[in-house]
C-alpha cells in the first residue's frame, strides 16, 4: 500500500492496481460500504473491494488529511499491528502539505439517532468534533469501559492511535470458518480468553478496548467524505452501527450543511481525550 498526495477536493480515495483490467478507484464514503462484519469494507458495482478500512481511515482523520490517494495491491489494508499507529508514523515521517483551500467540514445542524436499547448511537449539534463511547463484555478482562475525547490540539498520537483491535479466542475457529480473521495473531490483536489477555505483553492501556472501539467510530465517520462538526454518542456500537447513523444523517438535507473551518478548527487535526 502506497499513501500518495491529492489535489484540493479529491477527497480520500482508494486505489486498487493489482486487477488484471486495470486500476480501479473506490472514494472512501459511507455510500460505497458493502460490508461491515469485523471491519469496514467499501466496493462499487462491479465488485471491486478494499477491505479493512479503519484503522488507516482514523490516522487520516487524526492527522487532519483531507486529500489522498492510497494505492493498495490487494483486496485488504495491511493490518499492521492492529492499530492506527504505523499508518500516523508514516504520515508524519512523509510530512503533510497545506494546501491553499479552506477545510470543508460536515456540520450537524439537527440531532439523529439510531440503534435500540441495547445498541445506539446518536450525532448531536456542537462545536468541534467529539466522541463518547460506552461498552459492555461478559469477558471479566473488559467488562464495563467508557472513553471520551473532543477533536481539539491534544493526544491522538499517545491517547487512541496505539490502541489495537479485540476479539475473543473462543471464536476464532468460527470466524475463520466464515473466511473472516485469517490474518488475526497475537502479533495484530488484543486477543481475550474469559479473565485473561492472552497477548504476553499484555494491554497497552487498562482501557484499550474501548478506546479501539473510539479509533473505529473515528475512522467510520471519516466515511462522511470530511471531518464531521458535531458529537458522537454510542452505547456498544460498532462499525454497522457508524455507518447507519452516517445515512440518517444524510438522508435529510435539513440534518446537516457545509461549512469552511475557522482558525480553531483547522488546528484541531488531532484528538484530546477529555475523560474516560
Amino acid at each position: 500500500m502506497e499513501l500518495q498526495p491529492a489535489p484540493i477536493n479529491h477527497g480520500i480515495v482508494f486505489r486498487r492496481v493489482d486487477l488484471l483490467d486495470g486500476p480501479v478507484e473506490v472514494p472512501a464514503h459511507v455510500d460505497n460500504v458493502v460490508d461491515d462484519r469485523l471491519g469496514t469494507t467499501i466496493g462499487n458495482a462491479a465488485g471491486v473491494r478494499v477491505a479493512t478500512i479503519e484503522h488507516l481511515m482514523a490516522a487520516l482523520s487524526g492527522c487532519g488529511i483531507d486529500n489522498a490517494t492510497v494505492e493498495i495491491h490487494g483486496p485488504e489494508v495491511p493490518v499492521m499491528d492492529g492499530s492506527a499507529a504505523p499508518f500516523v508514523f508514516l504520515i508524519e515521517c512523509a510530512g503533510i502539505l497545506p494546501q491553499s483551500a479552506p477545510r470543508r467540514l460536515i456540520e450537524v445542524i439537527r440531532p439523529v439517532s439510531v440503534g435500540s436499547d441495547s445498541v445506539s448511537a446518536d450525532l448531536l449539534p456542537g462545536s468541534g468534533f467529539s466522541v463518547g463511547l460506552s461498552i459492555d463484555f461478559d469477558s471479566p478482562a473488559i467488562g464495563q469501559q467508557a472513553f471520551r475525547l473532543r477533536l481539539a490540539n491534544g493526544a491522538f498520537k499517545s491517547e487512541l492511535s496505539r490502541s489495537r483491535t479485540f476479539g475473543f479466542a473462543h471464536e476464532v475457529e468460527h470466524l475463520r470458518k466464515a473466511g473472516l480473521a485469517r490474518g488475526g495473531s497475537l502479533d495484530n490483536a488484543v486477543v481475550v480468553s474469559g479473565d485473561q489477555i492472552l497477548n504476553e505483553d499484555g494491554l497497552r492501556y487498562d482501557d484499550e478496548c474501548v478506546r479501539h472501539k473510539v479509533l473505529d467510530c473515528v475512522g467510520d465517520l471519516y466515511l462522511a467524505g470530511g471531518q464531521v462538526l458535531g458529537h458522537f454518542e454510542g452505547c456498544r456500537s460498532g462499525h454497522a452501527t457508524n455507518h447507519e447513523i452516517l445515512r440518517k444523517l444524510f438522508a435529510d438535507q435539513r440534518n446537516w450543511r457545509y461549512r469552511t473551518a475557522d482558525a480553531d478548527e483547522l488546528a484541531g487535526a488531532r484528538l484530546e481525550r477529555v475523560y474516560a
